[in-house]
């Protein structure tokens, strides 16, 4: 099933847009793709002659992928108004590095969606199926309301 519609419906844009595919979504959970191209203005100085991706943008990518586009899901209809995001709060355990140019897989599973309340558990794995960061994110997500 093709989930650009809600990818469409996310509020980022390049260079802060960490979703390439969204590859399922249901009431449970989300699972999607990234790649950190090696281009990507993180990397010039974290770390110096050494890049790694940092791990505040990976946790930005679980976000993304495990709970926006499983909220914009979950708000159904009323989505389609525009979304706005308010993360209130991660826990996140890094395990490995992910470098320039490798491509993740992240998968989310809903703990609860109550008063527009969302909290997931995230994980991260690399192409080789290595689990690279793992945790707990949460964010209250609200529709645009227009006068």
């Amino acid at each position: 099933m093709d989930h650009s519609h809600i990818i469409d419906q996310l509020p980022y844009a390049e260079p802060f847009l960490f979703v390439d595919e969204l590859i399922a979504v249901d009431e449970n959970g989300a699972k999607g793709n990234y790649t950190f191209c090696k281009d990507s203005y993180f990397y010039k100085g974290h770390f110096k002659d050494f890049p790694v991706t940092p791990g505040v943008i990976l946790t930005e990518c679980c976000a993304q992928i495990g709970l926006v586009c499983l909220g914009i899901f979950l708000l159904g209809p009323e989505a389609s108004k525009g979304v706005e995001i308010g993360l209130s709060s991660t826990q996140m355990e890094f395990l490995l590095p992910v470098f320039p140019n490798e491509k993740v897989s992240v998968s989310s599973q809903k703990i609860y969606f109550r008063f527009n309340k969302l909290k997931c558990s995230v994980k991260m794995h690399n192409s080789q199926g290595k689990l690279v960061c793992k945790g707990e994110i949460s964010g209250m997500l609200k529709t645009h309301t227009y006068a």
